[in-house]
């Protein structure tokens, strides 16, 4: 790793924005039927988001894991951050004038869901560099979610030598906003429902186009595909993995998917290992609610 010594890094893997707070809706079947009123289960809050619940599942991983973030100074926040803190994730957080960021998920039966996601982050806010450069110069990894001012960490990230990687999520390889994230990743990973019929010709131009060294596609119960800058231009399929108990929620299985691929990763592992290693933890995520469900190393690896 350019200009960094091993025996100076301090943190596995550095998550840098995506906290927040999902508003659990469960219901019949999706599309919801239009209604002025439909009676629902129970509405349940989870506080994590795709960056938090990274950095919960890395940690639970027993990966020594740095999370900065913006949070609003609220009481939404404030459950992020009791969450955080009882995952035992070392989080550091600058106050957001816009609030802590929500999103509303509607879950079906199956598990399958529909999120809304409000943002909120102003498009000027940025992260001063002396808050988060010391523990980029002191990490293995990072992994940036795909906030808007998490996009220019690049050039300090290039410069340092550091493997960074991303989750584009349902990206249809056309939006500019990803474009950044997408093309200065050394990993990407991405949802295959996004481009649907398109996604090897989005993971080739990916890899064709920038730096990745490798793009994952993830697709449910269909299995995650794998299509490395060394390996054919033909995506290699992974058989999903079973879930160990019934599905309850799908919500945050694509971020324990990527918490289990870097697990493999940072041990050196090959790709498609890594992403067995992803599928088995990306089904145990289904078997609780929101991101209770977090699978040990133990676990990870006797599956």
């Amino acid at each position: 790793m350019a200009q960094q010594q091993t025996d100076q890094l301090h943190h596995d893997v550095l998550v840098v924005g995506g906290s927040g707070v999902d508003t659990v809706v469960r219901v019949d079947s999706l599309p919801v039927p239009l209604a002025d009123s439909v009676s629902v289960g129970p509405i349940l809050e989870w506080p994590g988001h795709t960056g938090g619940n990274v950095a919960l599942g890395c940690r639970n991983l027993g990966l020594n894991v740095k999370f900065l973030d913006y949070l609003g100074d609220d009481w939404t926040g404030e459950r992020v951050r009791e969450r955080l803190a009882r995952g035992g994730v070392d989080f550091e957080a600058l106050i957001s004038p816009a609030g802590t960021r929500r999103a509303v998920n509607l879950v079906e039966k199956t598990g399958r869901r529909m999120s809304f996601h409000d943002g909120r982050d102003p498009a000027d806010l940025r992260m001063p560099r002396d808050f988060y450069l010391p523990h980029l110069e002191r990490t293995r990894h990072v992994h940036l979610s795909i906030t808007n001012f998490a996009r220019f960490l690049y050039d300090d990230i290039e410069a340092l030598g550091v493997p960074v990687s991303t989750d584009l999520h349902d990206w249809d390889g056309l939006a500019d906003y990803h474009k950044d994230f997408a093309l200065r990743s050394d990993l990407v990973f991405l949802s295959a429902a996004g481009a649907s019929e398109r996604i090897a010709s989005v993971m080739r131009e990916i890899l064709r186009e920038g730096r990745a060294e490798a793009v994952v596609a993830t697709a449910g119960a269909g299995g995650s595909y794998v299509m490395s800058r060394e390996g054919s231009r033909t995506p290699r399929p992974v058989r999903a993995t079973v879930p160990p108990a019934p599905v309850v929620d799908s919500n945050g299985a694509g971020d324990a998917y990527v918490c289990g691929f870097l697990y493999g990763r940072l041990a050196g592992r090959d790709l498609e290992e890594c992403a067995r290693l992803g599928a088995v933890a990306g089904a145990h995520a289904c078997t609780g609610k929101g991101n209770e469900a977090l699978i040990g190393p133990d676990e990870l690896l006797a599956a």
